[in-house]
């Protein structure tokens, strides 16, 4: 029998005999958690799905030199490759946890759902019961579940992005980051808070441009606010800046306006 098959019997046979026993209900909830995991995608397959999207993420920055421009190099990157996959094999890792427990969640849900109805039905049934609203209430839950697996991928894969570029970024001696949210794209559910730090510059703590005292904060440090990608959906981004002929002058000290008009700027 199939899930629905199965939550149709279930739901008959509370609405002719009613909340008699509990036997009746935990006989029934075993048979839907049974039936309601079968019929999920198994474990293997999702495993193989996020890291199968990971790891193209990963092809295409590192192995295919996206990272590569004209403040990293081919070098840089090959050197920086153990850092990176101890970060994508962290992110597999978590992306299969996040996808497991939010499964385990939706079945625990349905089975909550389906107990707290049948458990009302009165000993010896009713006719009263509205079981094509029932099913349709209890299948909104299950067909959330692909969409959710799907959420978790991406974000995952993002929040792999962001650190990868951070890991090569901050090697690099970046000195700043601009912020970049897509809150003007249709659709995207945005945070204010993210909006409002849009294309504002953050400096990096602990640069050669701080510590030489060439810079001065706008808008703050980057270890101020929460990292692109760190938060549950976020998309946004950081463009890096690495001189400091990049910056805003009012990010400028006048040391640092001295040692770009010398050309000693690092």
């Amino acid at each position: 029998m199939t899930f629905y098959e199965t939550l149709t019997a279930a739901i008959n046979d509370f609405i002719k005999y009613g909340f008699d026993s509990p036997d009746r209900l935990e006989y029934w909830s075993k048979k839907l958690r049974n039936t309601l995991v079968n019929s999920l995608i198994d474990e293997n397959s999702l495993k193989n799905a996020v890291e199968k999207a990971l790891n193209t993420a990963y092809h295409r920055l590192v192995t295919k030199g996206k990272l590569v421009n004209k403040y990293v190099d081919r070098f840089t990157i090959d050197r920086l490759k153990p850092k990176m996959q101890e970060e994508l094999q962290r992110r597999i890792m978590v992306s299969a946890r996040l996808i497991e427990l939010n499964r385990n969640e939706t079945v625990n849900t349905v089975l909550k759902r389906f107990s707290g109805w049948a458990s009302s039905i009165p000993e010896g049934g009713s006719k009263a019961v509205d079981k094509l609203e029932e099913k349709k209430a209890i299948r909104k839950s299950i067909v959330k579940i692909p969409y959710e697996q799907r959420r978790v991928i991406i974000d995952q894969t993002h929040k792999l992005i962001a650190n990868i570029n951070d890991i090569v970024a901050i090697d690099k001696g970046a000195i700043a980051a601009e912020w970049n949210s897509h809150w003007r794209e249709s659709g995207y559910d945005y945070r204010e808070d993210h909006k409002e730090r849009s294309d504002k510059i953050y400096l990096v703590r602990g640069s050669w441009a701080v510590d030489k005292g060439y810079v001065k904060p706008a808008d703050g440090y980057t270890d101020e606010i929460t990292s692109p990608g760190e938060e549950v959906y976020c998309r946004c981004f950081y463009r890096y800046i690495y001189t400091l002929q990049k910056l805003p002058e009012e990010m400028l000290t006048t040391k640092g306006k001295t040692a770009i008009q010398s050309g000693k700027t690092q």
